[in-house]
């Protein structure tokens, strides 16, 4: 038995597809396929480039303890990647305070009572605490501003909170206030009857004015930064449903509005790029190029210049709508699109004036 299945206890070399476990395991679990084209480099720098926020000195100290494998065999830091390779790799999780301390962040409070809040977050502002966030977050500032949020059973890094949305989308979220609201919100989010609605801007014009993608998303199994679309039998995979709608074309970009039916991880940047139309400015999916128009120079300065504004993908969470768990009245919430995102839009319809393309 390698040292690998000694300490986890699992054989991890015979599995197809390793998910990241819950933090309450000793080890988190990598499996990652090089691919066709790939490079040779070696496997140390390799895993740091693609394992977000590990070091090179960590991956190499994990291979100096047997910890990483290349085809089912342990390896050495200076082994050269090839195409194709299947790496598997096992890091221990370095110690960490498990106190989240509250943190004096300013919050943008869009409504609140004596049930729930609803915050309008920022683009740069992580969620929740997780591995290299520990601070700066979400829950660092509601911790600050609101005490005795409540928490489920092994989430407590996660008070008050019943859904997420990425780090650098913007937009409303809401928060739980107490156990009751914290449940009946969570309900309705499982039952997909929250209505919720982005608004993304992507490149090209949809075939169609409006559509649906319903689709299987999971973990990359080449990357797993990244989400995927998968067929009904991948078993990491899970169903997500979006609905879109085009609100205005701009030949080259197109503005999107977003409703969800699922709430998957990364769920409309990887189903908006599945059908060939990456979110602008989104460089986890391929939009951080230029991706439609004649690239003369000047279109790429233009391009750039957008780039710039809003260096982030162009995804703004909208509208939130829920039954209120006391009340049980229909509650709605607007977000007006922030300065970024509104400037490049504009920008956008500026240009396709002056072209006459639109």
């Amino acid at each position: 038995m390698s040292k690998i299945q000694k300490i986890s206890g699992q054989n991890y070399a015979n599995e197809e597809f390793l998910e990241e476990d819950d933090s309450t395991e000793l080890y988190e679990h990598f499996r990652i396929t090089a691919d066709k084209g790939q490079s040779l480099i070696r496997i140390d720098k390799f895993l740091a480039n693609r394992l977000e926020g590990i070091t090179r000195s960590r991956v190499q100290n994990a291979i100096e303890a047997g910890l990483v494998q290349v085809n089912g065999k342990i390896t050495k830091a200076n082994y050269k990647v090839k195409p194709q390779d299947t790496i598997t790799v096992h890091l221990p999780k370095p110690p960490r305070n498990e106190e989240i301390l509250p943190e004096n962040i300013p919050l943008q409070i869009e409504y609140e009572d004596e049930d729930l809040i609803i915050i309008n977050k920022p683009a740069g502002m992580v969620v929740h605490p997780a591995f290299g966030n520990w601070n700066g977050t979400l829950v660092n500032a509601l911790l600050y501003h609101f005490q005795h949020l409540p928490h489920t059973e092994g989430n407590e890094i996660r008070p008050g909170l019943v859904h997420r949305i990425d780090k650098d989308t913007s937009g409303l979220l809401v928060v739980a206030k107490n156990e009751k609201s914290l449940s009946y919100l969570a309900k309705q989010f499982f039952d997909h009857t929250i209505q919720r609605t982005y608004l993304a801007l992507v490149w090209g014009e949809p075939k169609h004015l409006k559509g649906t993608i319903d689709s299987y998303i999971g973990r990359s199994k080449r990357d797993r930064k990244i989400m995927d679309v998968f067929e009904a039998d991948e078993p990491t995979a899970k169903k997500a449903i979006t609905h879109y709608e085009v609100v205005q074309s701009f030949g080259y970009v197109s503005l999107l509005k977003c409703n969800l039916e699922t709430g998957r991880t990364h769920q409309i940047r990887v189903h908006l790029k599945s059908i060939g139309h990456p979110l602008f400015a989104d460089s986890a999916y391929g939009g951080d190029k230029i991706l439609k128009g004649l690239l003369t120079q000047k279109y790429k300065q233009f391009v750039e210049n957008c780039f710039e504004l809003m260096p982030r993908q162009a995804l703004h969470a909208q509208s939130l709508g829920f039954l209120h768990p006391t009340t049980r009245k229909e509650m709605f919430f607007e977000s007006p699109l922030p300065a970024d995102f509104q400037a490049v839009l504009e920008k956008w319809q500026n240009y396709v004036s002056q072209k006459n393309i639109s």
